[in-house]
């Protein structure tokens, strides 16, 4: 079992810095989760205390049936995969792969056929007698890859790995990262600044904050539920829009209203929002649940086009709603629309988002 768990773990920088605040994450065996906030959130110190790169300040850190609090990285039976691809330029690819294992005194027979298997996972036959300088950043984060794979780790740690390629390389080395877990499920942990890529890669996403865990599920529950304004701003692209409304009761219907917004809430939402009425909250709609048109009025207001991003499969609008911009996805590409237009924008039933504008968490039934 190689199971990771994370108890009231800290890192204090001096006094004046606390990078990790009581982390508690239970990972479980073979599960891949993606660690994934701002910069400056804590997730490469985390990540790189699991790996003993980083002492701890307090808590405990568990691989397994294992306290590693005090093990050094070699102890640990972790493999990482850093953003820069840390490769040996005096070597060959083949070398790279054997390096780790020949420190370990493999037998030379054993190397050949760990290498050979991660050759054959990665694509990496035709490069072996190659040096890192006649690889494209792909490629050396493929053999970045697979130095980790010939050392058969316990824990595969990603920091940032696909950070320095462009964004075709990157789409694809997702997919080689997927597959690598589906035909390997080693415990791993990837670390990204990237929502997109956290959400693609990870069984289970964990954001963070200012060293704090916000919210820990699975792509789809982050996505739906998110437990506060910035898990809801942060998990999304385009981001999520928000509003500043007040809850008020026309009738037997509750609605949120502002100035330029007036929006029926639908009854899951409304048994929540009872004991606002009157009072201000804000208000999230993602831009991917909107589309032009007046569709059902009460789901629908008045917004006025700014700027058209013409993506070719799809059309991004910028609306101007009152005082707040709200950006609208997916529209068709051959709709007929331009800057200036005076357009209505309506709501899918049911995917309103509300917070409390002081503590920003989430207002749920």
């Amino acid at each position: 079992m190689a199971a990771i768990t994370l108890s009231k773990l800290n890192k204090h920088y001096g006094s004046l810095h606390h990078a990790v605040k009581d982390v508690d994450l239970a990972i479980a065996d073979k599960e891949f989760v993606a660690l994934v906030g701002p910069s400056g959130c804590g997730k490469s110190t985390t990540l790189r205390m699991i790996a003993g790169l980083e002492d701890i300040s307090s808590g405990e850190i568990r691989i397994g049936d294992r306290v590693v609090n005090n093990l050094p990285p070699r102890d640990r039976d972790v493999a990482m995969v850093f953003q820069n691809y840390a490769l040996y330029q005096h070597m060959t690819v083949y070398d790279n792969l054997a390096f780790g294992l020949r420190n370990k005194k493999v037998p030379e027979r054993e190397i050949k056929a760990a290498i050979d298997r991660a050759a054959e996972m990665l694509g990496l036959h035709e490069l072996l007698k190659r040096r890192p300088r006649q690889l494209s950043g792909g490629q050396q984060q493929r053999v970045a890859l697979g130095r980790c794979i010939v050392r058969n780790p316990l824990v595969f740690l990603f920091d940032e790995p696909l950070s320095n390629l462009d964004a075709k390389l990157r789409a694809q080395m997702r997919i080689e990262i997927k597959r690598l877990h589906s035909q390997m499920p080693t415990t791993s942990v990837f670390v990204t600044h990237d929502q997109v890529e956290a959400m693609t890669l990870g069984d289970r996403v964990v954001i963070m904050r200012d060293g704090e865990v916000q919210q820990a599920g699975s792509p789809l529950s982050v996505y739906g539920h998110p437990v506060n304004r910035f898990v809801a701003g942060f998990i999304g692209a385009p981001a999520m829009n928000f509003l500043d409304v007040t809850i008020r009761k026309e009738g037997d219907t509750l609605v949120a209203q502002s100035r330029a917004v007036k929006l029926a809430i639908n009854e899951t939402s409304a048994r929540a929002l009872e004991a606002w009425q009157g009072r201000p909250v804000i208000m999230g709609l993602r831009p991917e649940h909107l589309s032009l048109g007046a569709g059902v009025l009460s789901r629908s207001f008045p917004a006025k086009v700014e700027v058209v991003e013409q993506l070719g499969s799809e059309i991004l609008l910028e609306t101007r709603v009152g005082e707040a911009r709200v950006t609208v996805a997916r529209v068709p590409p051959e709709t007929q629309v331009s800057a200036g237009d005076q357009v209505r924008l309506s709501i899918q039933p049911g995917r309103l988002h509300f917070f409390d504008p002081d503590s920003e968490a989430a207002i749920v039934a």
